[in-house]
Parts: structure tokens; C-alpha cells; sequence
């Protein structure tokens, strides 16, 4: 059967029926094997993932805090070429380098016509990669409603460039999003790792005149200047809460955001709030989480509590590439060490162990 040039850029012939992947086989069980490649349906895409990341979420799986399914690729941060198109995907080509977001909104449900594309399809449904479907730590991703996800990436920006904006940048910034930090307003970012680090960026892209960073670890502190902190307190060697309210002569912070998912850090954001203030929560909890009522103004505060999961969808990655393209955002620091798929199970142990001043860990598949 002859097929005609669009068919064959929709079917271009494989060479190959099987992809190495790391795989999650129960808690505390990860390796790499040999899957089949997936295959688009009508609205997919597969994409040869070119670039990867480890993430925090992904130690939580691990650790089996999170619950997926044994036999899941796990992973959400692709980027790639489009390696085959499915029936109706249109505007595309095979070999059009792209960034997907770890969220991949359907664009046509209830919640994503409500503006909450994190959600899709209901609590927590955007996200779907190394959740609920395979994800990104393999050669070849399957992306589903592929027209609403797929963010061609610009001629000039490399893949170390873009890589972290499919979550952790889109998640940071969306934290000072969310709280509506305003020009002039004071935000504190409890915890510098990956995510913070993005918060603390994400808050002084919102004009927030002072940024206040609180961490222990010296070399996420010199990080967490970089990005753009004014101030970095280590909680080790001070109370954080105390110097927080002399920096704000007593009235607290406009904006408190905690980005690590302990019990501790979120009452500490909780404490420093001014009367009014809002508590971002970025992070990721297991276990209880308890308000106490004397920061909490026994209810009677006007404190706000916002909740956000990464924002994701073709268009926010698309907003966010353009702020590295015009040099208002560069996260490449962030990225300090690489290695080959094959090697990612030690990868995970030098992330999950933090060692070697580790931030971000690069995962090249190929």
C-alpha cells in the first residue's frame, strides 16, 4: 500500500519495537528494562525524549508516600522530538523538537473550561505522567491530547535551557502566582530546594521588593541568592520565624511560601504571616497536617491557604520559554549533574541522599 507524505509523517517506519525505561516495581524497587515503544492513538503523539529530569515527586514514589501502580514508567519532565504523530494532531511535524509539561490538560473537560487545567478531569487529573500513565524516564513518551501539550521550543534555546520549566519552574512561580504577590510585597520561601529555588524566582518575577530564603544547606543558600534572594536565613543557626517578623518590624510577611511538605515548615510559614497574609503550599504532605490555632488567629485572621498544582498545557510552557528567551529566567544552574538512562538508578540514590551539593539531576535517555 502506497502512502501519501502526510501518512508517512504521521507513520514513519521504526526501527526498533522495544525502549529501555526505568520502571517502578513497588516501593523501593526501581529498574531499568525493556518496554515496548509506545504507539499514538488519534490526538497522541510519541516523542524520542531527548532530555529528563529526577523529581522530588519521583522520591516520594519511590519511597512509596505516593501510591502508582507497580510496572509504571515514572517521570514527568520531557523534553523531545516528535517521533510519530496520531490521526488528527495537526501543526506538527515529526522531528519538531517540543517541551511537554509534567501536566497534560485534555482542554475540553469541566475543569479545564473552568481555567483549571491541573485538575483535568477531576482532583489532580492533569497530572498523568508516571502517575496514572507512563512517564518521561524512558527513550520514547507517549503524550496524550497532544495539540493542547505539545510546546515547539524556539530554534535558540538548548534543552538544558527548558527542561525545568515542564514542572518545577512552572510549579515555583505558580506559587507566587497564586498568592497574587503584588508589586512591593514581602514573600518568604521556606526550604531552597528545587522547587523553592523556583519560588523564590517566581516571587521576585512578581516584584516582590524583598525575597527571604530560609535554609540550612550552605551551597541551596548560595543557590537561593542567585535566584534571587535578598536575604537567606539558616534555620540551624537562628530562628527563622524571629528574624522574619524584626525584618518586617513586626508585622510579618505578605506572602509565605513553603516548598518542602513537612509539618514544621508549613507552621513556620503559617507564623509568619502579617494579619491579611497568604500561605502558598507547594509542597508535597504525607502523614497529618495540623493548623495551630494561635498563628492561625483562631480562624479569625483573614489568613488565606491557596494549594497549586503545576500548571501545565502547551501555552504555559510557551509563556515560560519566552521568559528565558529574553534572559528574565535562567535555571540551567540548577542542572549540576547528568547521567545516561541506563545509569539512573544511582542517579536516584545521589539525588535522594542529597550528596555532592546535588540540586537537579539531567537524565539523557540516548
Amino acid at each position: 500500500m502506497l502512502l501519501t507524505v502526510e501518512e508517512k509523517q504521521v507513520r514513519p517506519a521504526q526501527t526498533s519495537q522495544l525502549m529501555k525505561a526505568l520502571v517502578f516495581r513497588g516501593p523501593n524497587q526501581i529498574r531499568v528494562e525493556e518496554v515496548p515503544i509506545p504507539q499514538p492513538g488519534p490526538g497522541e503523539a510519541v516523542i524520542r525524549v531527548t532530555l529528563t529530569t529526577i523529581c522530588g515527586t519521583d522520591l516520594h514514589i519511590l519511597k512509596g508516600e505516593y501510591p502508582v501502580q507497580p510496572g509504571l514508567v515514572i517521570g514527568h519532565e520531557p523534553v523531545g522530538v516528535i517521533h510519530e504523530l496520531g490521526v488528527g494532531v495537526t501543526g506538527y511535524k515529526v522531528g519538531d523538537r517540543v517541551l511537554v509539561g509534567a501536566i497534560t490538560p485534555c482542554g475540553q473537560c469541566l475543569e479545564c473550561l473552568r481555567g483549571d487545567w491541573s485538575q483535568c478531569g477531576g482532583p489532580i487529573g492533569g497530572w498523568k505522567f508516571g502517575n496514572t500513565i507512563n512517564g518521561s524516564q524512558a527513550q520514547y513518551l507517549l503524550v496524550p491530547a497532544a495539540q493542547a501539550n505539545l510546546a515547539k521550543i524556539p530554534d535558540d534555546l538548548r534543552d538544558e535551557q527548558v527542561v525545568l520549566l515542564a514542572d518545577i519552574a512552572s510549579t515555583g512561580i505558580s506559587a507566587a502566582e497564586s498568592a497574587n504577590v503584588k508589586i512591593g510585597d514581602i514573600v518568604a520561601v521556606f526550604a531552597q530546594g528545587p522547587i523553592g529555588l523556583c519560588a523564590t524566582a517566581g516571587a521576585k518575577l512578581k516584584g516582590a521588593s524583598l525575597v527571604i530564603g530560609v535554609e540550612s544547606d550552605p551551597f541551596r543558600a548560595q543557590m537561593a541568592r542567585k535566584m534571587g534572594a535578598d536575604v537567606v536565613l539558616d534555620f540551624q543557626k537562628c530562628d527563622a520565624v524571629a528574624e522574619i517578623k524584626k525584618l518586617t518590624g513586626g508585622k510579618g510577611v505578605d506572602v509565605a511560601i513553603e516548598a518542602l511538605g513537612t509539618q514544621a515548615t508549613f507552621e513556620s510559614a503559617l507564623r509568619v504571616l502579617r494579619a491579611g497574609g497568604t500561605l502558598s503550599s507547594l509542597g508535597v504532605y504525607s502523614g497529618k497536617l495540623a493548623i495551630p490555632l494561635e498563628p492561625f488567629a483562631a480562624g479569625l485572621g483573614n489568613h488565606k491557604i491557596i494549594t497549586t498544582l503545576c500548571p501545565g498545557g502547551k501555552e504555559r510552557m510557551q509563556r515560560l520559554m519566552e521568559l528565558v528567551r529574553h534572559g528574565r529566567l535562567d535555571l540551567t544552574p540548577m542542572l549540576t549533574h547528568t547521567f545516561a538512562l541506563e545509569n539512573i538508578v544511582e542517579a536516584y540514590k545521589l539525588f535522594g541522599e542529597r550528596r555532592d551539593n546535588v540540586i537537579k539531576v539531567a537524565i539523557k535517555p540516548f
